[in-house]
This record gives structure tokens, sequence and C-alpha cells, in this order.
């Protein structure tokens, strides 16, 4: 027995590839979901099963036997329900090919007369997707929308971190008699309705080229509130090493350089800033639109209260919690026991109660101690001028 998996292109005859048109027109059987079934031409066999889940489709494919066409909708290689069922029938020893087809990413392609290749691919059909995420990356994305996550959602979600005037392109019903190209911004097709049919392009993201961890401090718009130099963020994000999609939480986020600095480096995630202070929310606000860190939130509260409906964090700096270090420490540890985690403490008595509390959680700390000196013109010569030394204890990071 021999199956075929077949894509339909686009969804319209012209669409359609010629492999694809003959093994329709020799199947003794079309599986498929309805909305393709029902767009069949009559000269096909009237035999069809409606079937979308992989095992309804096997289950189909054993009771019709052999000469069963498995039709998908767009090219069975971009997230095509071929992945979960070629598997299965290689553990059944049913043999298959499969028929590629015209995918809706070529099809926008085409229609903007621009190449694909550079664009970054995601699937929001049917599944969650971080839209924020993925324009940091430094390319064009092209969004596969349906369901809950259609463009005006995606849109949304767009607007909400800061992009209200990113440029992004919404393909509606493509390749069929009333298909659309609409061209606007994140902020205003965040309240229109599309077709089901639709598609999404967006522009990268504004941001400011990332080299290594450590930005220079006058990157960063300080005013009045203290911030913690470019030396010792470089320290703290070596010791959290947050990898590109993790879940951050910044606690006592100052004027958001640390906070910044780590949403950059996991630009696939999130990133919440927690702080209580207006003016320093308002530096936060300020320096994250500045430096292009939209996938991070602040938070304007006192800790530990404030942390409490934040997402389980993969990794946690402790700048300031005024008086709260052990009991935040403790939320943390609570929520996800292997959480990575880096306080900083100028005082010795902020340090004790670091390491104590990570010492009750079993935690063996460790202590770093860091003393920055910079060089400053005086005349003809030049002085080191010490900062304050500042202390690193950190927890789970070892690995």
């Amino acid at each position: 027995m021999q199956v075929i998996l077949a894509a339909s292109g686009g969804g319209s005859r012209g669409t359609m590839t010629e492999d694809c048109r003959q093994a329709l027109a020799s199947a003794s059987c079309i599986i498929g979901a309805p909305r393709l079934l029902e767009g069949l031409a009559e000269d096909y066999t009237k035999n069809r099963v409606a079937a979308t889940r992989p095992q309804m489709i096997l289950e189909a494919i054993r009771a019709q036997g052999d000469g069963c066409v498995v039709l998908y909708s767009g090219d069975t290689g971009f997230y095509s329900g071929t992945r979960s069922l070629i598997p299965l029938l290689e553990n059944e020893g049913i043999s298959y090919r499969v028929f590629p087809g015209i995918s809706s990413v070529q099809l926008l392609s085409s229609l903007l007369g621009r190449p694909w290749q550079d664009w970054m691919l995601c699937s929001a059909h049917g599944v969650d997707c971080n839209p924020v995420g993925a324009v940091m990356q430094g390319k064009p994305v092209f969004f596969l929308t349906g369901g809950e996550l259609g463009p005006a959602e995606l849109c949304r979600r767009l607007t909400e971190a800061g992009l209200h005037d990113l440029p992004v392109v919404v393909g509606e019903n493509l390749s069929y008699p009333g298909q659309r190209i609409l061209r606007g911004t994140a902020g205003e097709f965040a309240k229109e309705k599309f077709e089901s049919l639709s598609v999404l392009l967006a522009e990268p993201a504004p941001a400011v080229t990332r080299r290594m961890p450590g930005f220079p401090d006058s990157l960063f718009t300080r005013g009045e509130v203290p911030m913690t130099k470019q030396e010792v963020r470089a320290a703290i994000l070596a010791k959290l090493s947050p990898n590109p999609d993790d879940i951050l939480w910044d606690v006592g986020a100052g004027t958001g350089s640390v906070s910044i600095e780590l949403a950059l480096a996991a630009s696939k995630g999130r990133t919440y800033a927690v702080e209580c202070n207006e003016k320093a929310c308002e530096l936060i606000r300020i320096n994250r639109e500045k430096l292009g860190a939209w996938n991070l939130k602040l938070i304007e509260g006192a800790a530990p209260q404030a942390l409490e409906e934040l997402e389980t964090p993969d990794a946690v700096f402790i700048g300031g919690t005024k008086g709260s270090m052990e009991n935040v420490v403790n939320l943390v540890l609570d929520r996800n026991p292997k959480a990575r985690i880096c306080m900083s403490a100028i005082c010795i008595e902020t340090l004790y109660q670091a390491v104590r509390a990570l010492q009750n959680h079993g935690i063996e700390p460790e202590v770093t101690q860091i003393s920055v000196s910079r060089g400053k013109a005086v005349g003809s010569l030049h002085l080191l001028m010490a900062n304050n030394p500042v202390f690193l204890i950190a927890g789970n990071c070892d690995g």
C-alpha cells in the first residue's frame, strides 16, 4: 500500500501543481480538511473522508486501503500536518510519497515583488507565538496566522510593546478571487478585522546594534536614579547567562540598565523590570524605547507583592528590595527551585542577608567582589577614581 501526501498550494486550482492534480485524479479516496474537500473539482472521486488529526487520517487510510491521497493546504514542508503523520506511517510500514506545493509565504512574496529568502518564518496558526520577540531578531517576519492569533491580535501585541508605528503588510485570501494586500502599521491594523485566511508580514523592530554585554553607561538616560555601571552589568549577565527564550526578572530595576541588557540577550523571551520609584519607572520607559528592548515589560510596584502574578522566571537579578531580600528569594525559588539568581550589594549587611537567603534553600552562594576604578584627567595627568566596591551573590549559576 502506498499513500500520497499532496499539497494543494494556495487553495485555488491555479496554484496546484501538476503532480497534485494527477494524484487527485487517480485517487481512490481523498482525505483532508472539510474546507479543502469542498473546494475540489467534481471530476475527482466522490469518496472523500474529512479528517485533520494524524491518528484519524491513519485510521482512514487503514480503512480505505491503497490509492489514498491525503490533501494538505499550502506546502507539505511549511507548518504542515505531514510532520506528524509521516512518523505514524513509517511506524505502520506504510509507503508514502510527498508532493510539495506553493505556500502562502511564496504567494505573498510574489505579490509584493520581494524575495522571501531573508524572512523569518513563524506560525501563529493554532499555536501561541511571541510576535515581539520575533520582530526583534533583525529580519522581516512572516506570520502564518489562524484561530485566535489573526493579524489584528498579533498587531495588538506589537502595539502593546510600543511598536505602534512598525510597518506591516496583511495578505488576505491569497490566490482566491477576493485576495487583498493591505499596507499599514501595527497600531492601525490592531483595530481592524481580517479574513480567516490571512497572513502577516512585519518589518524588523528598531534596534541598537548589540555587541557584547555591558553597554556604555552613556547610552542610558540616567537622571538622579542610581545605575548599575557597565563593568558590573557585564558581570551580572555573565553570572545569569540568559538563554534567548528565557523568562527574566529584574527586581529593583532602577534606570533599567540591567533589565534592558537582559531583555536584549533573551530577545525571544520576556523580561520584567520591577520598580516602585516613579522617577525610575519613567527612566525605564525612556531607556527601553531608546535601546529597542521591546520585550521588556515594566511592572510598577514593590517586591515581593508585585512579583506574584508574573511568569515563572528562569533567571532573576535582584538589585534592590527595600528590606525584603529573603522574601523575594523565597518567592523565586518556590516558583522555580532551579532559577538562576544574582544579587548585588554594596553594604555588608545586604551581603549577609543575600548569603543567608540562598543558604536557607540549601544553595551554596558564590560571592564575588568587583572593584572598578576609572581614569580621570587632572591637568596633564590622569588619576584613577574608584567606584564603590560591589558584591555579586549568585546561586544556581554554575551550570
